[in-house]
């Protein structure tokens, strides 16, 4: 057996998948695609893409069959993370399942954020 660090099987995930910068990420909000954001509830709560469903990494191959958003096997999905990591691993089991239009976002939130593009901050006492 091959043993491979994260940051290998990260860098073999995003070899098989496609990466869409920020311009690029921000034209196809404009368009309305379905954004779908792989970091955990408390990430989420504290700032995400305008339209963004919080479905973290761990449970999204489970939540594939029920969520409304990932309805469309042949939908563009835009996937983000908050690097860049955790949506190329999202994105390559997500094309494993069939998802043809699946793209993660190079650099994730923090590339987002950096661009100074609009984002949903946390309104409420819990966001950390």
């Amino acid at each position: 057996m091959i043993m491979m660090t994260p940051q290998q099987l990260v860098a073999e995930a995003k070899a098989q998948i496609r990466e869409v910068d920020v311009p690029e990420a921000l034209a196809m909000l404009q368009k309305g695609v379905q954004v779908i954001d792989v970091r955990e509830e408390h990430e989420f709560l504290a700032g995400s893409l305008p339209g963004a469903a919080n479905i973290p990494r761990g449970v999204l191959e489970f939540k594939t069959p029920e969520h409304p958003k990932l309805a469309d096997r042949a939908a563009t999905l835009l996937v983000y993370c908050r690097s860049g990591g955790r949506s190329a691993l999202a994105v390559q089991s997500l094309q494993r399942l069939g998802y043809t239009g699946a793209v993660s976002m190079a650099g994730g939130y923090e590339a987002w954020v950096k661009h100074h593009e609009p984002v949903v901050e946390d309104k409420t006492n819990y966001g950390g």
